[in-house]
């Protein structure tokens, strides 16, 4: 019984392995607060991006879901989409992010209708009470247009595309496990506006994992006394924090496609031959994703060690050191070393130049100091 129970256990350890996104409570007890969504890996490898050598004026219109599939549940079909709607909001703060708001001009360009009410409403304002005939443009300057349109969307979602699992029992006592692996694709491109070029296009895709473990007993524990336990816990990956890492990674793989196109460049030219370079090998699978980014939190942590200990060596006090006769001295005894508020290494400078400033006479023929005159005599 109790060999039963620790190997059923321990299966059950195994599922405990699986991260999580949120820590579990009791229902109704604890009840979560709102939170700041917390940055992802490829939003801050867009952040971390040198800035452009200019800005790059850019509209997005639309970048919706193309895939028409509608989220599948155990009862069947539903009416919810499989994927977010939200594509065209995540796009234009994926933007933003690169290199900080030093690439992208974001221009708005979904709710332009809105935008043109707006400034209508403003000008019969300004013409009722203020008698304006023309438009001011001081008050009401024109808007910003783009050089590049980025449109695109999510062009693929494949459900169980990796599925498995694992279980054991005995003697009425089971444990078990069962995983599943969706996939969403996404694509993005850039069209110049003057000539309506496709400058550049790439497309990205991210797994969306799925956990499930779990465990019972249904077993007699004694005369007419039976024994009937369930337990269980399911970790889904959020799809919408999918879809924006993989946006993520396109607007980082666009940046880079246009770099090699020499559409736009990099103001730190050293950085981006880097950049471009690491870019070209996990295009042409010589290194993943998760050697990318490990090399990149490396690189991060090293800088910011750099900075600290450059920070620190500015902040160290300045090394004095005063050398003053003792009264009590003989004219032939080394000078004493004031000291004072000195860390180790300027003491021991200290004492060493002490040592060396003896007033003995020295020998002008041979230039060292001659051990056998003594002064005073």
């Amino acid at each position: 019984m109790m060999r039963a129970l620790v190997f059923c256990v321990s299966l059950l350890a195994l599922g405990g392995c699986v991260p999580t996104t949120a820590k579990l409570s009791p229902m109704g007890k604890n009840p979560s607060l709102p939170t700041i969504q917390q940055q992802t890996s490829t939003q801050r490898l867009l952040q971390n991006l040198p800035a452009a050598e200019r800005p790059v004026p850019v509209a997005v219109y639309n970048f919706s879901d193309q895939t028409g599939q509608f989220r599948v549940s155990e009862a069947g079909q539903t009416l919810s989409r499989a994927v977010s709607q939200g594509g065209t909001s995540i796009l234009m703060r994926a933007l933003q992010d690169a290199g900080r708001r030093n690439w992208f001009t974001v221009l708005e360009r979904e709710n332009l209708s809105n935008l043109l009410n707006e400034r209508q409403i403003i000008r019969e304002m300004r013409e009722r009470y203020l008698g304006e005939t023309k438009v001011n443009p001081e008050a009401l300057p024109s808007l910003l247009f783009a050089g590049v349109i980025l449109s695109g969307g999510v062009v693929g979602y494949d459900t169980s595309t990796l599925t498995g699992g694992a279980g054991a029992g005995f003697l009425g006592i089971n444990a078990r496990t069962e995983y599943r692996q969706d996939t969403v694709t996404v694509a993005l491109r850039a069209v110049s506006v003057r000539t309506g070029e496709v400058l550049a296009q790439v497309t990205t895709t991210k797994s969306i994992a799925s956990y499930a473990v779990g465990g019972g007993a249904f077993r007699y524990v004694g005369f007419k006394k039976l024994l009937e336990a369930e337990t269980g816990m399911t970790t889904n990956e959020p799809d919408q924090v999918a879809l924006q890492q993989a946006i993520e990674k396109a607007v980082y793989a666009l940046i880079m496609e246009g770099a090699e196109q020499q559409l736009w460049a990099v103001a730190d030219a050293k950085r981006g031959t880097e950049l471009l370079a690491s870019y070209r090998d996990e295009r042409e699978g010589k290194v993943t994703a998760e050697e990318i980014r490990d090399a990149t939190l490396k690189a991060e942590r090293r800088q910011k060690k750099q900075k600290k200990q450059q920070k620190q060596g500015k902040q160290e006090p300045a090394r004095k050191v005063e050398t003053q006769p003792s009264a009590d001295a003989s004219p032939g005894s080394p000078k004493i070393a004031v000291v004072q508020q000195l860390p180790l290494r300027s003491l021991q400078q200290a004492v060493a130049a002490a040592e060396l400033s003896s007033s003995a006479p020295r020998n002008p023929a041979a230039g060292t100091t001659d051990p056998t005159v003594r002064s005073g005599n």
